[in-house]
């Protein structure tokens, strides 16, 4: 079963974002209050703890919302899944995917640190299609 771990936001772009516990999804737009809220294409970002694990393997001490995903996900290969693939949330929340990985401007200081950075290969971004709320435990099952 897959399930959210954590649930990030921050105030502004570029920083790491912090564990809310739950916010809620908004159609079109992202999760409220984020920094990222409101983009077209990019509304919310995952990562897999596994990912996260990456990265812990090679020495450093990351946690959930360090590589600023909004949704930190356990027990699916997110960047396995292909573009416009249907996520649902919770009870409510419909995510479409509409990108898989990024591309980085510039090395964050965690590539500086160990060589390598999970998010621009195995993160992923969605739309919201359907809004309500997405909390620390909710299941994902994918449509």
């Amino acid at each position: 079963m897959a399930t959210i771990l954590s649930v990030n936001i921050s105030k502004k772009k570029g920083e790491k974002k912090h564990n809310i516990g739950a916010c809620r999804a908004l159609i079109q737009k992202g999760l409220e209050n984020d920094a990222h809220v409101g983009m077209a294409i990019r509304q919310i970002s995952l990562l897999a703890s596994e990912s996260i694990e990456k990265i812990r393997q090679k020495g450093l001490n990351v946690h959930y919302g360090d590589f600023a995903e909004n949704l930190t996900t356990e027990g699916i290969e997110l960047f396995t899944l292909t573009l416009g693939t249907k996520l649902k949330v919770g009870k409510d929340v419909l995510l479409e995917v509409t990108q898989i990985g990024k591309i980085c401007l510039a090395p964050c200081a965690i590539y500086h640190a160990v060589g390598d950075c999970v998010m621009p290969k195995e993160g992923i971004f969605v739309r919201v299609l359907s809004e309500g709320m997405i909390s620390v435990g909710d299941e994902i099952i994918v449509i």
